[in-house]
């Protein structure tokens, strides 16, 4: 039988979620929080580097990580449903795919402390566990790990047990030993500082902030995307898009006053932090839904097509955009290359990520007029058919 065809909205959803990752990361400085002094800068930089740090983060904060995240899960399905129409079983070599994806995500943690590749290597072994029960059973699956039931289980603690105190939190000394070697270590410290002390931050935030869970949720959710074929056209899908987007708008309003108002009802601090952990969460699933909804809509059903189609190729080279963001990104702010933090506050860090967007987007579109694949992909792909018989 055919493969599957190529679902052009899902790299048009990958290409915007990557390139809001990479203006978070450019704002960020790359997971290094240094700035130059701002004391003396005049009041229009001041308003323009709050306005566009609180923009930034409102819009693709929690959100442009949580797509990727699902079209994961898509491009999982997409992958094993090719696969089975050829009698073959892809779960062993989606394995060996992810022990792959294990391998260049420490390549890109050596470079930046904030990668999410390994996570997602560890993760994604629950599409495994998943991919063959019921879609009723994997959805309500999905709806358990997205209400974050670890803070659940430090809510009921807290107040059965006034006592209670969580592990003791390690976040901040692994980060505060990466962010010593991105100030004044050079490349081979900032590499093995990264690629240990650098991991574990990243890792155990994720674990503290719900993102372990939540990323669960949204592979799951993205393979029955996939396996719903909803991000094929027809009117039915746009229906239930926005139908989808209504049931957003009305949870986010309540998910985030409450996380707001929690600190005056609420007096036990473990309690306090994992109910937020989960309003926070669940708001940003949410606020997720709406830009999806938008790119789709916008996409299928309005003149912003031949815009948003310029994505495509930015999309389907995602994990080499993503890769070379964090190569670029260490080099142009760490210490062990230009040391740009010292210079350059958020505005005109925005302008650092525009332009590396910029970059990526026209090599990605020179790259595929001869070529089939990204760099990366490529070289993941053949790694994971590697052995194969012809």
């Amino acid at each position: 039988m055919d493969k599957n065809p190529r679902i052009e909205v899902a790299d048009v959803l990958r290409g915007f979620a990557v390139m809001g990752i990479i203006l978070l990361h450019s704002i960020e400085h790359f997971n290094f929080y240094s700035y130059p002094d701002t004391s003396h800068q005049s009041w229009f930089l001041s308003f323009t580097d709050q306005a566009i740090w609180d923009s930034l983060f409102f819009t693709f904060g929690g959100k442009a990580y949580a797509i990727f995240a699902l079209l994961f899960g898509f491009s999982f399905f997409i992958q094993d449903d090719n696969q089975r129409k050829r009698g073959i079983d892809f779960r062993l070599r989606f394995m060996w795919r992810l022990v792959l994806l294990f391998i260049i995500g420490n390549f890109n943690a050596a470079f930046f402390t904030a990668e999410i590749l390994v996570m997602y290597s560890l993760v994604g072994f629950i599409l495994v566990l998943v991919c063959r029960l019921p879609d009723r059973i994997s959805f309500w699956l999905a709806v358990i790990f997205l209400l974050q039931p670890i803070e659940w289980v430090k809510v009921i603690s807290a107040y059965m047990d006034p006592e209670f105190v969580p592990v003791h939190s390690l976040v901040g000394y692994y980060f505060g030993r990466a962010a010593e070697v991105q100030a004044s270590g050079n490349f081979w410290e900032t590499l093995r500082v990264n690629l240990w002390e650098g991991q574990l931050a990243s890792l155990t935030w994720a674990w503290e902030h719900g993102r372990i869970f939540q990323t669960a949720a949204l592979f799951i959710l993205g393979m029955l995307l996939g396996k719903k074929q909803w991000l094929v056209y027809s009117e039915k899908h746009l229906k239930i898009w926005l139908f989808l987007a209504a049931g957003a708008i009305i949870a986010y309003f309540p998910l985030a006053g409450l996380k707001n108002m929690l600190p005056g009802f609420m007096v036990n601090p473990v309690a306090l932090g994992a109910m937020q952990a989960i309003l926070q969460s669940l708001a940003n699933f949410a606020l997720m839904i709406l830009l999806i909804v938008g790119v789709i809509c916008a996409f299928y059903c309005t003149r912003l097509h031949s815009l948003l189609a310029g994505l495509i190729p930015y999309g389907r080279m995602s994990l080499t955009n993503y890769l070379t963001q964090s190569m670029v990104g260490s080099f142009l702010f760490y210490n062990w290359g230009l040391g740009l933090h010292r210079y350059l506050g958020i505005t005109a860090s925005l302008g650092i990520g525009i332009v590396l967007f910029l970059l990526q987007f026209f090599f990605c579109k020179w790259w595929f007029q001869s070529h089939s694949h990204g760099p990366f992909e490529q070289l993941w792909k053949k790694a994971t058919w590697i052995g194969k018989k012809s």
